[in-house]
């Protein structure tokens, strides 16, 4: 059973609580286990295990990506990706800088991926600052468990939270 100073900071992370309405576990590293952080590099690689006697089992290219830590052994995170895909990254190629894929899971091999709209307030009553396309990455600034303010280049605005993959489902944070 976590204490009150355990759950405020799992509170305070803005991780969710689960079925069962206990909130995540934490770690060694006094971090909830599952979170979101995203990539440092350019270049990261996806070990089959924690360590670098482990092979590589993919190379991850994309600084900013988002990624779900599921587990924790010293120095190194179990993370998931957005297609599912979990391996082993060193904890020093994370930052805690939240970002979200927009709708990743509508990208489609040989179609077009559809534009999601980037909206000046949290109302879909409102002007759209600009369309991006399903599979980039956004900076989420602020989430409120429906809508999180983002920044994708240069346009600022709201995405649907249930449009971004990178924040969980009612999930707030500031």
């Amino acid at each position: 059973m976590l204490g009150a100073a355990a759950v405020a900071l799992v509170q305070a992370a803005g991780v969710p609580a689960f079925a069962d309405d206990a909130p995540a576990a934490l770690t060694g590293s006094g971090l909830p286990v599952p979170r979101f952080v995203s990539l440092k590099s350019d270049r990261v690689n996806l070990r089959n295990g924690p360590g670098t006697d482990y092979p590589t089992s993919w190379v991850y290219r994309r600084a900013g990506l988002p990624v779900e830590v599921i587990k924790e052994f010293e120095a190194w995170r179990q993370v998931r990706d957005a297609e599912g895909a979990t391996g082993w990254v060193l904890q020093s190629l994370l930052s805690g800088r939240r970002t979200g894929l927009v709708l990743p899971w509508e990208r489609k091999t040989g179609m077009a991926p559809p534009l999601v709209p980037i909206m000046a307030s949290d109302s879909q009553h409102t002007n759209v600052v600009a369309n991006v396309e399903a599979g980039v990455i956004a900076d989420l600034h602020v989430c409120d468990g429906r809508w999180c303010r983002v920044t994708v280049d240069q346009y600022s605005g709201y995405i649907e939270q249930k449009k971004l993959w990178g924040v969980y489902e009612g999930e707030t944070f500031k």
